[in-house]
């Protein structure tokens, strides 16, 4: 769940549960740091949006257009731009939240909370997919046997099943925001937390969040570094007239490996030691806490923003996507262009059309009078 994603981030009637004997008995008013969410989320939200539905919505709109998606890597990149379209839809809901209180209800506070972890998780096991299909479709290119078990199940007959695998993994991860999320009276206003029962207070919620960041970080970028390791050396081999486009596709590699580890890291490092000090108290100061909370804020707006950065990683660099991006824009503009024509002259358009009843290829342009 977006920040705040628990109760300790609001402390009830403004008493730190994690305080030091020096604080006690002083208030932990932490009235700063939603001062500072409130004017610093809504801002990252508002440009990840904008930038995210651009270049997501541009992805599935040319994936849409074709409707029959030609590889895995079609289909991988297509499930990724929808959930990164569906996860950045939840940011205008906690840009409200953060600046003026949840004011929607605690039935749309449970969907909203699902639907972020649901699509977040969903992301980043798509970007593990992504690297095993690239490193798999090489490896059958070079007609190498290994992994044989893996190169049944990554094919196209297969493929919806492992989407589906995914969607499902991730929404396991997202059944305790459905369950637990509710609206609570915090700070002199409403809000969207996860509220934990007592019994789940700390192991359970530590629990939890380690799940998360196993199935949501380390597995998807013990899967990258392991599958761009094999593609890095593969490209090595390759002769010395190719030596241009293999740098070129290794430095491709390790921007995607680097991007990821920049975006996602100190997301998944917060959220550890937050899930360790539920349970073993690292926190017994109120500055430490407020600290920490700012940099919950910050650094998950940073993980964020890699929903605008899928596109150009994984959608525009690659040769097949952007010649389905020419074939859409070519299309629209000869639909245009006739459209033009047939308003200026008709007569002229009906020759064109009758010229065009008689091409030899399917694939032939449109003859030009």
């Amino acid at each position: 769940m977006a920040v705040p994603e628990d109760e300790d981030y609001y402390y009830h009637e403004n008493i730190s549960f994690n305080f030091s004997y020096d604080d006690y008995p002083t208030l932990c008013e932490k009235g700063d740091v939603r001062s500072f969410a409130a004017l610093f989320l809504p801002i990252m939200y508002t440009v990840c949006l904008l930038v995210g539905l651009a270049g997501n919505g541009l992805v599935v709109a040319v994936y849409a257009y074709h409707k029959r998606l030609k590889t895995m890597t079609d289909a991988f990149l297509t499930h990724l731009a929808v959930a990164d379209l569906l996860l950045l839809f939840t940011l205008p809901f906690w840009a409200a939240d953060a600046a003026r209180g949840w004011e929607l209800g605690q039935a749309v506070c449970k969907i909203v909370s699902a639907c972020y972890t649901v699509n977040f998780t969903c992301c980043m096991l798509l970007l593990a997919c992504i690297s095993l299909d690239r490193y798999l479709a090489l490896a059958r290119a070079q007609g190498k046997d290994r992994s044989q078990w893996l190169q049944r199940i990554f094919t196209r007959r297969h493929c919806w099943k492992i989407c589906l695998s995914v969607w499902g993994t991730a929404f396991i991860l997202g059944l305790p925001d459905l369950i637990l999320s509710e609206v609570r009276w915090a700070s002199n206003r409403s809000v969207c937390l996860a509220v934990y029962p007592p019994s789940m207070a700390g192991g359970g919620k530590a629990a939890l969040e380690v799940i998360e960041v196993l199935l949501g970080f380390l597995i998807p970028l013990l899967v990258m570094v392991v599958c761009y390791c094999g593609v890095g050396r593969a490209l090595k081999g390759l002769p010395v007239e190719s030596r241009g486009k293999k740098w070129k596709a290794l430095r491709v590699l390790l921007i995607v490996v680097g991007v990821f580890v920049v975006t996602q890291l100190p997301y998944n490092v917060v959220k550890v030691y937050r899930a360790m000090d539920s349970v073993y108290t690292f926190v017994t100061h109120c500055g430490t806490s407020k600290v920490l909370d700012q940099v919950a804020q910050v650094t998950e707006s940073l993980a964020l923003t890699h929903c605008c950065l899928n596109p150009i990683l994984y959608a525009f660099v690659g040769s097949s996507f952007r010649q389905h991006m020419m074939r859409v824009a070519k299309k629209f503009g000869e639909k245009r262009r006739k459209r033009r024509k047939r308003t200026e002259n008709p007569a002229e358009e009906e020759i064109e059309m009758s010229f065009n009843s008689h091409s030899v290829s399917p694939e032939t342009n449109t003859f030009s009078i």
